[in-house]
């Protein structure tokens, strides 16, 4: 054997033990879109899906899809810099207008879109300041930036949420430039960042600057679901703004916004941007769509689905769930346990009910849970279905009671 297989065999030893005693958890094939599906034949009300207006399988959103493959087909074949279409442009200018934004850039993913940006404005001037739960396109950018030969700007971290190690980091940074990394929502904890305590600790040093990926506050924060900095009112302390098209708006691809100049020099040096393939037009036109819902409708969409998370929320915490630092529709029902939280999704599973469980190394070992995102797609038969599931295996399993499972026979 080689050494990649050697090393790939080696490093596999926890998935193939998880698979041989039939609590592996991930990539089950769904058998058709939306948050009812069905997995093997067996219908499956999904709570870790992303969809969080419902709004995916709208049949608006398929019938504009279907229009864009009969006039582009699936895909352009080439990247953006030769093969953008009216289609791309016009829903740049829609989102910039409707964020209220100057102008704004369409990447293939959300991923690509959050890398990009910091690979383009960050060198050897930048210090990038990151907060301690950073997602992986933060990570991943930051690092990548940091190991490109003459830019490699200077890498901090500042703890979750907290202003004060903020300044810490500002004050002491050795580097003219700050840029300042942080999330509208922590996707695995629920929370909110502490937005307006940051921003005012960053606007205390001299250039510095927030950049917010707020992928999922996008349709579920703000009045009008334009995401964290219009529940704040914050537009001007957050110059770059970073979303996604695979939440709120059903498919995939990024959304950079900002000042017209900044949004061009991405364009012209995200390497992310210039050597990935076009964002194909039936998404584009998908999200088209879907924007025309949110510039309609938006108000109320966001807020049912804010009355039917206070909902989840009241039953969970009335049962006794843990649900960690979470204050959004994204709820994580803390395990603490490894086997706890893959029982627990296995028999949810059996049951028709899916929360994907997160274990190490996704977080940190003693902070398994699963995966329940609320949904305005959810019904409340949906929402009770789970309820009653959670609190029976969460009394079996030992979720609720603080109880140990007694160790599993070999």
């Amino acid at each position: 054997m080689s050494w990649i297989v050697d090393k790939s065999y080696r490093e596999l030893a926890r998935i193939r033990e998880a698979k041989e005693k039939q609590v592996y958890p991930y990539f089950k094939p769904f058998e058709s879109g939306g948050l009812h599906s069905t997995i093997n034949g067996q219908p499956i009300v999904n709570f870790s899906s992303n969809d969080y207006l419902g709004l995916t399988t709208h049949p608006k959103v398929k019938e504009a899809s279907i229009e864009a493959v009969k006039r582009y087909s699936c895909g352009l074949s080439s990247s953006r810099v030769q093969a953008t279409t009216t289609a791309h442009v016009e829903l740049e200018e829609r989102l910039a207008a409707w964020y209220g934004y100057e102008s704004c850039l369409l990447f293939t993913t959300g991923y690509q879109a959050m890398v990009g940006t910091i690979m383009s404005l960050a060198d050897q001037d930048t210090t990038l300041v990151l907060d301690n739960l950073s997602h992986a396109c933060i990570l991943d950018g930051t690092f990548m930036a940091a190991g490109t030969p003459r830019m490699a700007p200077e890498v901090r971290f500042f703890n979750h949420n907290s202003a004060r190690s903020l300044r810490r980091i500002l004050g002491s940074r050795e580097r003219k430039n700050a840029m300042v990394l942080l999330e509208g929502i922590y996707s695995l904890d629920g929370d909110e960042a502490t937005i307006q305590e940051l921003c005012k600790a960053a606007g205390e040093f001299e250039n510095t600057v927030v950049v917010c990926d707020d992928a999922h506050g996008t349709g579920t924060l703000g009045k009008g679901g334009r995401g964290i900095f219009e529940k704040y009112d914050l537009r001007a302390e957050l110059p770059v703004i970073v979303s996604t098209f695979s939440k709120t708006f059903g498919g995939i691809g990024g959304i950079l916004l900002g000042q017209k100049d900044v949004v061009d020099h991405v364009k012209h040096y995200a390497r992310s941007f210039l050597f990935s393939a076009s964002l194909p037009v039936p998404i584009v036109a998908a999200a088209a769509t879907i924007l025309d819902m949110l510039e309609d409708h938006g108000e109320e969409l966001v807020a049912e689905l804010h009355t039917k998370a206070a909902y989840m929320r009241k039953n969970l915490t009335d049962l006794g769930f843990d649900l960690g630092l979470s204050n959004t529709h994204i709820m994580p029902v803390m395990c603490r346990d490894e086997r706890k939280a893959l029982f627990t999704h296995v028999a949810m599973m059996e049951s028709g009910v899916m929360m994907v469980p997160i274990t190490y190394p996704g977080v940190k070992k003693g902070e398994e849970r699963l995966r329940l995102n609320v949904t305005r797609g959810h019904t409340y038969e949906d929402m009770d279905k789970a309820l009653e599931l959670l609190k029976i295996y969460g009394e079996a399993f030992f979720i609720l009671g603080g109880d140990e499972l007694a160790p599993m026979e070999e």
